[in-house]
């Protein structure tokens, strides 16, 4: 009964909301509705689906070829289902969190809720500043490695500039998202970068399998114990786009219908993932431990040269997912967040832009350093923290009694809860965050030592 009264307070606040919005909308033109201002369950799914699969497209391979077909199968099932699961777990603290505000008369209206405030807002400072350390930083090495990754496709295309020279130009690019306000207004580069991230993955699966396999070709994979774990988190990696869960959620008109959206995100990133990563490998196996770019090895055609140039176009769409919430972040830090001018909001983020830049050039290691930021930072971030908050909020009889989403029948209520949150955070701090890290740490070591930092050129093809 407790949670049917919450729910009509959560519907009837959202209804408002919902009044607003059309009395604001209606003033504007019927094109930029159509285009910008999103806020369904559709455009959320383009969200997550899109957000979770860019250049880690073109990593997958490099890392099957680390575990081997057959692991590199299953724990993209494993991760993609566990990923999942967390995801729901952040959906359901976001209501809690949201509920109880509004219960006080809190106008979220001109404000984005973050991740770092519902942990404050439910569980006290600590939690929030451990939250906001784990995720600033999980973004924004994110976004540092759709920087890499841009410098890194293009030179496949034209390898006139060494691609320290193309991280300069692509930082500048992507520093334009400083004027995109929130993510109500990814509808149009969401769909766009699914389907652009959709023919990628079809075309690395087709190529390399009318390719056929390479003479003398090797799957020797597993075959060391660090390239088995740094595979493995480069997959944790993969799945775990939460760092920008709660403000897709936001951006939501419902955000209760969320519960489900990112499972079905995960279940077609799964149609993408598994087949070009399965061919790739199939084609090319242990060459594969050279090359971390899947581009590297398929020959240079129309379709190759489509396939990296609309990669490109959504690195720079992946690029503004990940650095969107550091602007929020950094607006709320100095004042600006609740302004309603565009442009002194794109001038005040612009700061954010320039240690993304330099840590991109700093660190040019496309694959390994994907692995690196999946063992230390996603498996606190993505698993660890938000299983670990949701068993501290409800610990309480009255939390659990009187919950706004009460858990799945299948899984045997609270019991059956907790088990699956205690398994989350076992599994990923001994797997992901141990061996995974160990794993990562020395493998990304030894490219420092092997390329250097500010290295020009890495992994670079012979010039033609």
């Amino acid at each position: 009964m407790a949670s049917e009264k919450v729910e009509t307070i959560v519907a009837g606040n959202y209804v408002e909301m919902e009044r607003e919005t059309e009395d604001t909308e209606s003033s504007k033109s019927k094109l930029s509705k159509l285009f910008w201002h999103g806020g369904s369950a559709y455009d959320a799914w383009f969200s997550c689906s899109s957000n979770q699969v860019a250049q880690v497209l073109l990593t997958l391979p490099y890392s099957f070829s680390q575990l081997g077909m057959v692991s590199g199968i299953l724990f993209q099932l494993f991760y993609g289902l566990m990923g999942s699961w967390t995801a729901y777990l952040i959906t359901v603290l976001y209501l809690e969190y949201r509920t109880r505000k509004e219960r006080e008369k809190v106008d979220f209206r001109n404000h984005v809720i973050q991740w770092f405030e519902v942990l404050d807002g439910l569980l006290g400072k600590h939690w929030r500043n451990i939250g906001l350390l784990f995720n600033c930083t999980f973004l924004l090495f994110g976004a540092v490695i759709q920087l890499i990754a841009c410098a890194s496709n293009i030179y496949y295309i034209n390898d006139s500039l060494d691609k320290r020279t193309w991280t300069y130009i692509f930082g500048a690019c992507c520093a334009t998202s400083v004027f995109i306000p929130s993510f109500h207004n990814y509808r149009m580069w969401s769909c766009l970068g699914l389907i652009m991230t959709t023919y990628t993955a079809w075309y690395l699966t087709i190529a390399s399998l009318l390719h056929g396999q390479v003479e003398g070709v090797q799957h020797s994979g597993p075959s060391k114990m660090v390239l088995y774990f740094t595979g493995s988190t480069n997959i944790l990696y993969t799945f775990g786009g939460h760092a920008v869960t709660v403000e897709i959620m936001h951006a939501m008109w419902k955000p209760q219908k969320f519960k489900l959206i990112y499972l079905v995100a995960t279940l077609y990133v799964l149609t993408l993932t598994l087949p070009s990563a399965s061919a790739v490998y199939w084609a090319f196996g242990d060459m594969l431990l050279d090359h971390s770019n899947a581009f590297a090895l398929l020959p240079r055609s129309g379709f190759r040269d489509t396939a990296v140039i609309l990669m490109l176009i959504h690195q720079f769409i992946t690029f503004g997912f990940a650095s969107t919430p550091l602007y929020f972040v950094w607006e709320k830090a100095i004042g600006m967040h609740e302004t309603k001018s565009l442009l002194k909001k794109a001038l005040a983020r612009l700061p954010v832009v320039i240690p993304i830049w330099f840590l991109a050039i700093i660190f040019p290691f496309f694959g390994p350093i994907n692995s690196t930021v999946g063992s230390l930072l996603v498996t606190f971030t993505v698993y660890i923290i938000p299983a670990l908050a949701h068993m501290v909020v409800f610990a309480p009889a009255s939390a659990r009694e009187n919950a706004v989403e009460r858990p799945p029948k299948f899984l045997g209520g609270w019991a059956g809860l907790y088990s699956m949150n205690c398994f989350v955070v076992v599994w990923v701090l001994v797997v992901g965050f141990g061996f995974g890290g160990w794993a990562s740490v020395v493998n990304f070591i030894r490219q420092v030592d092997t390329f250097g930092l500010f290295t020009k050129c890495y992994q670079c093809p012979p010039r033609h």
